[in-house]
């Protein structure tokens, strides 16, 4: 294989990995590695399609949602969504390099996407990657069953779903007790204005009880997260996968733009 040479924009590229490997002095063979990884991936977040760096679990279910995401936002003309865990790794041994494909993709990319179910994993550490500059202001978080902890009375349907959840698998209840105080629940919502029904509640509380998915918890740290892109506007709770697909498309949609100059080429 010809080794490539160093791209036109070669020197923005190495001080983004030199801040992502801390400084440290890079052999002459990986910044080869580095350049032929941006050759091959980079051009793809700098041709005229949106791209989405969709970030989260790779286990098994948590995958499946990413793949939600990501087929959902295909659906779109002119949008390029991916996943890290699909990119050939960067191949070196001595450095970290998760750090250099995350920061690359990350400041290359259009918009970043966040899906969380769980508070441990690898999408901790990238939730507090996101959450501040540079790549807070591009970043959307979508953590399941996510409610931000407060006093208030019940707000939207995500709420009364949450609270039914939370009866369902926290409380010590019977089944009958539990059904009857979620049946109160919903009442409770509707006469505050919320389009909801029994039956919208209980789907989502049989499935995920099939399922064995007991309500996501997260620590103080991811709620304060959370909150923090909340009052931005860019985090959207969901409970299932179908609220999911439907908060996505709330994401910016792909517009045209120009091609890069020749000289910004890889």
């Amino acid at each position: 294989m010809t080794d490539p040479s160093p791209p036109p924009d070669a020197t923005d590229l190495m001080t983004l990995v030199h801040e992502a490997v801390g400084g440290i002095e890079l052999e002459p063979a990986e910044k080869r590695e580095i350049w032929r990884f941006s050759q091959r991936e980079l051009p793809y977040l700098r041709s005229q399609r949106t791209s989405y760096f969709i970030l989260g679990s790779y286990r098994d279910p948590y995958i499946r949602r990413l793949r939600a995401v990501q087929n959902e936002l295909t659906k779109q003309l002119g949008a390029y969504p991916f996943i890290m865990g699909d990119l050939l790794e960067l191949p070196t041994e001595r450095l970290n390099t998760f750090d250099i494909m995350f920061s690359l993709l990350a400041t290359y990319s259009d918009y970043i996407v966040g899906v969380f179910e769980k508070e441990s994993g690898g999408e901790a550490p990238e939730l507090g990657e996101i959450d501040d500059p540079p790549y807070f202001d591009k970043a959307y978080v979508f953590p399941r069953d996510y409610s931000w902890v407060t006093d208030a009375n019940l707000e939207s349907k995500h709420h009364v779903i949450q609270a039914g959840l939370e009866l369902t698998f926290t409380d010590d209840l019977s089944e009958e007790e539990a059904q009857s105080k979620i049946v109160s629940l919903v009442d409770r919502a509707r006469n505050t204005g919320i389009e909801i029904t029994d039956e919208e509640v209980l789907d989502v509380i049989t499935k995920r009880v099939d399922e064995g998915e007991e309500p996501a918890t997260y620590s103080w740290v991811h709620l304060n997260k959370f909150r923090k892109f909340e009052l931005h506007e860019r985090c959207f709770p969901w409970s299932t996968e179908e609220e999911l697909r439907t908060a996505v498309a709330e994401l910016p949609s792909p517009t045209p733009r120009p091609e890069w100059e020749e000289s910004d080429e890889l």
